[in-house]
């Protein structure tokens, strides 16, 4: 009897664990799932760098309706103005698997990130197929198109357009000796009604990527060549790229401030919309394909307050030069969302391709005028000298642009600060890019495309 009660005790501690364990994983179970219902999964928020520059109206309003027919927020990562400063910030937070889902890329920068981003033909063959083909070619590295242009500036020149009138002008300056001449009178009436601090014409002077741009613009106008030419040899140390730099130190303290060798982009803009300048180098958006003219003023969140108008560059022997300037998207190779960054690249394309010539701005306002300004058309149909788009040497030099770019903003930097002769910039220069590149030095070259 005894081993009896013992045996039935042992039963019900059997079942009574095996009850309790079934409990347990009832208990659990129900603790899953209402945690399941507290928790949704969290909507994709994408990271996404670009520079303030970058943020105009249409394109916040582009993300906010990407996001509200897909849930995928986009967040920004603000980016530093000055090109050199980011392309070094972009290459550390991509190495260290800490940057941005997408991002904007210059164009001169593709070579340097091109490792750490995606080839993106195979995603969006369709859309890219319908953008223009040498505008492509600046963004693909190594047969990989590393990122998609939607930001299509080149130099070109702003001026005023009362004081063009007030003083007698019909057009904007066509050469540079007209610049300079124009320059100088309206200077001259408008410091003779007291603006003693109103100048010809300003443009962005510090040794810096800007500097590049504005002097290989010089240059190439004057039949310089384009710093290393597309056959890869150097051209520099020359008389025409030597009187191009010559031509600009003339202006400093004559039409333009002494402190326009500090000068970068808002700087400039800032000098212009004060209405302290009669002339202003800057950046113009162009639409994505050839048939459109110019629709908005870069680096500006809002329109300047001033009677202005639009130009292409002031020409030399060799025509009119405006360098070719832009910022494409790029996704990261390390992207933890890299089929929603595709897809918010592709909703961008198309929102391009469908809005065509929108896309880049509203047709200009009456207060601007455009006057042949800079387009990605073929100049050949312009009622103007020859007219070319020079891109610089970023393909051709690869990921030793950077080193590149400086050395030569640096040579024509001591130019225009008298601490140098042009002649000996030059040859310096020359003996610095072949350490750098390894090229032989040639002399400048031409080609049939209006993109040099």
């Amino acid at each position: 009897m005894k081993r009896d009660r013992i045996s039935d005790n042992s039963r019900n501690r059997k079942i009574l664990m095996e009850g309790n364990a079934s409990c347990g994983v009832v208990f659990l179970l129900g603790i899953a799932l209402i945690g399941c219902r507290q928790s949704p999964r969290e909507a994709v928020a994408l990271q996404y760098a670009y520079s303030w520059n970058e943020d105009r109206p249409q394109e916040r309003a582009l993300l906010q309706r990407f996001t509200q027919e897909t849930g995928v927020r986009v967040t920004n990562i603000p980016i530093p103005e000055a090109s050199r400063e980011y392309v070094d910030l972009a290459r550390k937070l991509l190495k260290d698997g800490s940057g941005p889902d997408l991002l904007n890329v210059d164009l001169i920068w593709t070579p340097i990130l091109e490792p750490d981003l995606i080839d993106l033909q195979p995603y969006l063959a369709s859309e890219i197929a319908q953008l223009d083909p040498q505008l492509l070619r600046n963004y693909s590295v190594n047969g990989k198109l590393v990122a998609v242009p939607f930001n299509v500036p080149l130099g070109g020149l702003e001026y005023r357009t009362d004081l063009l009138r007030e003083y007698g002008y019909a057009h904007p300056p066509r050469m540079w000796d007209e610049l300079e001449s124009m320059a100088e009178r309206i200077q001259k009436g408008e410091r003779a009604k007291g603006k003693k601090d109103f100048w010809g014409y300003v443009w962005q002077g510090n040794a810096a990527e800007s500097l590049t741009c504005n002097a290989l613009e010089w240059q190439e106008a004057a039949g310089g060549g384009r710093i290393i030419e597309q056959d890869r040899t150097i051209s520099v140390n020359n008389p025409a790229a030597i009187a191009a730099w010559q031509r600009a130190r003339h202006w400093i303290g004559w039409i333009s401030p002494p402190g326009v060798v500090a000068y970068r982009e808002t700087d400039t803009g800032l000098i212009f919309d004060s209405g302290r300048a009669a002339f202003s180098r800057l950046w113009i958006l162009t639409p994505m394909s050839r048939r459109g003219e110019a629709r908005q003023i870069g680096w500006r969140s809002s329109l300047p307050p001033l009677k202005t108008g639009l130009s292409r560059m002031p020409g030399g022997t060799d025509g009119s030069s405006g360098t070719l300037g832009g910022t494409g998207t790029a996704i990261s190779l390390h992207s933890n969302h890299r089929q929603e960054a595709i897809a918010l690249l592709r909703f961008q394309l198309r929102s391009l391709i469908d809005e065509g010539e929108k896309y880049n701005g509203p047709d200009p306002p009456n207060q601007i005028e455009l006057s042949n300004p800079p387009s990605m058309a073929d100049p050949e149909s312009s009622t103007q000298r020859a007219s070319v788009i020079v891109a610089r040497p970023s393909i051709e030099t690869g990921s030793a642009y950077k080193r590149v770019s400086q050395a030569y903003s640096d040579a024509v930097h001591s130019v225009l600060m008298g601490e140098k002769s042009a002649p000996e910039a030059a040859a310096d220069l020359e003996k610095q890019l072949i350490e750098i590149t390894g090229f032989r030095p040639g002399p400048p070259r031409t080609t049939d495309n209006n993109v040099r």
